[in-house]
Formats: structure tokens, C-alpha cells, sequence
């Protein structure tokens, strides 16, 4: 017992002059003197006071374990709690156990003297051990699971009730306030629509029903934590775990708010001004407003280079105004992600210039049917970046706008809307069939294909003199190049019944050697059926014409 106590005295006058010396420093080592509260099950007994070589923080501490230590054991009775004098400090004893010593200092932050002092902290201990041992005991222990389990209980209630009154709310609102909703015009602009207001009414609802639920929740953990011992400390500091990061922002707001004023009239008037290109874009797409020189086409395309502007000005002109851009760090940041950007996105930037470009060039637009290499389908979609194509085996090709760019594209569309577009096939017909023949069969095949144009007239071209046969071009017209396809597979067909219908062979066997007769057609077979001597000029076949006489 001497010892420890002649060793804790030791400690004390240390203490002692460590807070004497801090209190002559500058005011540059006024940390060094410091307070911290003794805290036993939640409640804060008193202050104490630290020193550089021993901090308040660790002497609160370690005061707090030897009360909690000597309240649990039931064998030392709060009676025996003493002050006992020193010349350092009047120590506090319960037994043979020192739970702390009383300095001179500690007596400076109550503003009277030290014993006077040391017998209100015995007296204050000698209630926290009454208290620490009284909620300890069982009857105790089992009223407070008992109401906790009465609040759980509660809250199970309060929330189901909650949940069935929010459902029954909102659709009296979806059902009695949703119709009436109308769009925010000005000057016939649309601003805001019917749809977005009652999505933000929903959002604020929603947020409403959570705060409800979130207090309902922190009522109950609070309630609950700070019935028994052992969880006390964390319900009396669970108001301020939440409103510590709240009180935070909120000091940071009103540092900022002029510049957050600011910030958000200028996000006012973007969004306004964004509200306004699309209306006017909008327009100049569907031809209800027009603009000399202006494709509607370049309607979309335009709009994301005006909203990319707008972007780039509110961004130039905000920048000074965000909380926090004159940092190094956030200036570091940024030059971070701009070379990260930089670096690797080179083919996201080409294909963004070549997804603007195309859509100037108007090489094609959606629905169009095209050829870019060697893809061939439907134009279903462009955007920034690619461009998607359907085939005809209903495939779905995606294909970079860069490529788009740097590739030649035939486009069938186009001129299929204004004059047709050729369907072409060809056949290999033997010399000895008439060529008036043939023509006048592949232009009857042509026409009784639906969906060949009859005007412009179908036409015959004869694209060679083979060694073994004549190859024969049927060419006619359609105004759907989206049915190309179907329409030489029809094409195919009907040359395949009409040959066969007139007996002629499509198939030439190749060359071995020289035939008996000479390969030639006769004047009178010249305009074997279904050809007619209408369909050349008469000129052609007279004598002295290069005909036979």
C-alpha cells in the first residue's frame, strides 16, 4: 500500500509540474494543457486536466477504470470512499484502492480549493458506484428488456401502420392529383412537364416517408441503447454521431453560401436556356419551324454541339464558384483526370468528331438501307459514337462512326425515294437462243415480279460475249431498297418459270469442240415468243442492214 501510493504520488507531482510549466509557455503550446471528462456508463462524472507527458484524455481513462472497477466489486462498500491529504494532492481511496489524486489544478476549474473539491468528486463516485451497481441488478436488467422489448414491439406497429398509411396516401394521390397535373408553359414553350412534376411529387413524398421512418428508427435506438449500462454511452452519443457530419456540412454550406447562391441561379438559367435549344431544335426537326439552309436532319446533331457550348460557358463561368477548386488537391485532380482522358480516350474523341461529321455529311439516316465495306443492312440507330446496322439475317452490326468516316458508304435509300433504285441479276444464255428472246423473257420476269417499278421501264443489258454463253443483265426499278433483297429472290423465280415455260436453257455445257451445225439463230426464229417485232427498230433486221437479205 506505501508503495503504490509513494509511486502514485511520484506520478501526481509530475502531473503537477507539467501543468505548471505548460501554463508559462506561449500561447503557441496552449494545447499542452488540456481537459477531458470522466465518464462512467454514459454519464460524465467531472473534468480533469492533462499534461504533454500525460494527456487528459488518458488520465479521464484510466480515472474511469478504477471506479468501474471498484463499483463491481460489491465487496468494497461506497462507505469506505476517503480523501486522504497530501502535499501534492488530495487523494481519493476506497479502501486500499486509489481511484485518483485531486491537484491544485484540477481545483482551478471549479474556482475553489483543492479539499473542497476532492469531497465533492467522493461524493459524485460515491453516487456512480450506487447507481453502477444498482442498474446491474437483475430485476433491473429485466424491466429494461422488458420496455425494450415493449419498444421494438412498438415500433413493428408504428412502422406497419406507416407502410399501409403511406400506400393508402399515395394513391389517393396518384388518383386524385395526378390528372390535374399540366405542363409549365411560358409562351407555349414547355418548361416542365406533367410527368416530371409528379415524378418530383413522388421523390418528395417518398423522401418524406423516409425521414419519418429514419426518426421512428433513432427514436427506438435511443430509447433502447440507453436503458441498459453497457450501451448507454452510445445512445447518449448517437445525437451527436448524426448531427456532427450534419453540423459539419452545414458550416460549410453557410461558408459557401454566396457562392452556392450563385451557383444555383446559374443552374437555374442553364437549364432554362438548355429548355429553350431543345424546344427551338425540336421544332426545326419536325418542320414545324424552319431556317433557310437548314436540313432538318442536322436538327439532333446540332442540338448536342449547342448543349456541349452551354456546358463548356456554365462550366468556364461556375468553376471559381465551386467550393474547393482553389485547393492544390483539386487542382491536382483534375490535371490527374485530364491526362488519364486524354490518354485514353484518342478513339472515343475520333469517333465523337466522326458521329458529328456524318450526320452533316448526310451519308444516310435511320432507315436506310446501306453498304459500308462489306456490312449491308437497315440503319436502326446512330449516336455519338457508332453507328447500328441490321442485316438481312437480322443481325445486329455495330460499327465505329470512325470507320463510318474513313469508309466509302453506298447508300440504296436515297435514290429509291425519288427515282428507284436498280434491282439487277444476270443469266448465261447459250448463242443459239435469240437474244430478242431472252430479253423479252427477263423483261416479262421483271414484270411479273411485284414490286418492280413499270415506270421507269425495266431494261436489258447484254454485259458479254462469253466462250460458251451470253450474259444478260435484267435491270428494273423499286422504290423500297429496304426490299431489295426479297425482290431478287422474286426476280429469280419468275426467270426460272418463264425459261421453262418457252423451253429455254439457262445452263450452257461448256465447250469441247466444235458442233456439227453452226451455233446460229435463223431470220425466222429472231422473234420466237415472246419477243415481238415491235420491241426493235425495224432497221435492224432489214436487208442491207447487216441482216441477211
Amino acid at each position: 500500500m506505501l508503495r503504490t501510493t509513494y509511486s502514485v504520488l511520484l506520478a501526481l507531482a509530475a502531473l503537477a509540474r507539467g501543468i505548471s510549466a505548460a501554463a508559462q509557455t506561449s500561447s503557441t503550446d496552449e494545447d499542452a494543457e488540456t481537459t477531458a471528462p470522466v465518464v462512467l456508463d454514459g454519464y460524465t462524472l467531472f473534468q480533469v486536466r492533462g499534461a504533454r507527458s500525460y494527456p487528459a484524455e488518458r488520465r479521464a481513462g484510466e480515472i474511469a477504470d478504477r471506479i468501474a472497477g471498484v463499483a463491481a466489486d460489491r465487496s468494497v462498500p461506497v462507505d469506505s470512499l476517503v480523501v486522504r491529504e497530501t502535499p501534492v494532492a488530495s487523494l481519493l481511496l476506497a479502501e486500499d484502492r486509489l481511484l485518483l489524486g485531486v491537484l491544485d489544478a484540477d481545483a482551478e476549474l471549479e474556482g475553489i480549493n483543492r479539499q473542497v473539491v476532492a469531497e465533492g468528486f467522493r461524493r459524485r463516485i460515491g453516487e456512480a458506484i450506487r447507481q453502477f451497481r444498482h442498474e446491474r441488478e437483475p430485476q433491473v436488467l429485466w424491466n429494461g428488456a422488458a420496455r425494450a422489448l415493449a419498444a421494438t414491439v412498438t415500433l413493428a406497429i408504428v412502422l406497419w401502420l406507416g407502410a399501409r398509411a403511406r400506400r393508402r396516401v399515395y394513391a389517393l394521390l396518384e388518383r386524385r392529383y395526378r390528372r390535374r397535373l399540366h405542363d409549365l408553359q411560358v409562351s407555349s414553350i414547355p418548361l416542365v412537364r406533367a410527368e416530371q412534376l409528379w415524378r418530383m411529387t413522388n421523390r418528395m413524398f417518398t423522401a418524406i416517408t423516409v425521414l419519418i421512418a429514419a426518426t421512428a428508427w433513432y427514436l427506438y435506438l435511443q430509447y433502447v441503447l440507453v436503458l441498459f449500462p453497457w450501451t448507454r454511452a452510445l445512445g447518449y452519443g448517437l445525437t451527436a454521431m448524426l448531427l456532427r457530419p450534419v453540423s459539419t456540412i452545414a458550416a460549410g454550406i453557410l461558408h459557401y453560401v454566396p457562392n452556392l447562391i450563385f451557383l444555383v441561379v446559374l443552374a437555374i438559367a442553364i437549364r432554362w436556356l438548355l429548355a429553350f435549344v431543345h424546344v427551338i431544335f425540336r421544332q426545326l426537326g419536325d418542320g414545324s419551324l424552319t431556317m433557310a439552309g437548314f436540313d432538318p436532319e442536322w436538327a439532333v446533331p446540332t442540338e448536342r454541339l449547342a448543349r456541349l457550348l452551354v456546358f463548356g460557358f456554365a462550366l468556364v463561368v461556375a468553376y471559381p464558384y465551386i467550393p474547393g477548386s482553389g485547393s492544390e488537391a483539386f487542382k491536382g485532380l483534375s490535371i490527374l483526370f485530364g491526362v488519364l482522358f486524354s490518354i485514353g480516350s484518342s478513339s472515343v474523341i475520333g469517333n465523337l468528331v466522326a458521329g458529328q461529321s456524318l450526320a452533316y455529311r448526310r451519308a444516310f439516316r435511320v432507315g436506310d438501307r446501306i453498304r459500308v465495306g462489306e456490312y449491308v443492312g437497315e440503319v436502326t440507330k446512330t449516336s455519338l459514337l457508332t453507328t447500328f446496322v441490321r442485316s438481312a439475317k437480322n443481325e445486329q452490326i455495330v460499327i465505329p462512326n470512325s470507320v463510318v468516316l474513313n469508309t466509302e458508304v453506298i447508300n440504296f435509300s436515297t435514290l429509291a425515294r425519288a427515282g428507284g433504285v436498280i434491282v439487277h441479276t444476270s443469266v448465261g444464255i447459250g448463242y443459239e437462243t435469240p437474244w430478242r428472246q431472252v430479253e423479252a423473257m427477263l423483261l416479262e420476269a421483271a414484270a411479273r415480279t411485284p414490286g418492280l417499278l413499270q415506270d421507269p421501264k425495266p431494261f436489258v443489258l447484254q454485259r458479254g460475249l462469253g466462250d460458251f454463253a451470253v450474259t444478260y443483265e435484267i435491270n428494273a426499278y423499286t422504290g423500297d431498297a429496304l426490299a431489295m433483297l426479297r425482290l431478287t429472290s422474286e426476280l429469280h423465280r419468275n426467270i426460272l418459270d418463264i425459261f421453262n415455260e418457252y423451253g429455254v436453257q439457262i445452263m450452257t455445257p461448256a465447250y469441247e469442240g466444235d458442233p456439227e451445225q453452226p451455233k446460229v439463230v435463223p431470220r425466222e426464229q429472231w422473234f420466237t415468243a415472246p419477243a415481238r417485232s415491235t420491241d426493235v427498230p425495224v432497221s435492224a433486221v432489214t436487208p442491207g442492214n447487216g441482216g441477211p437479205g
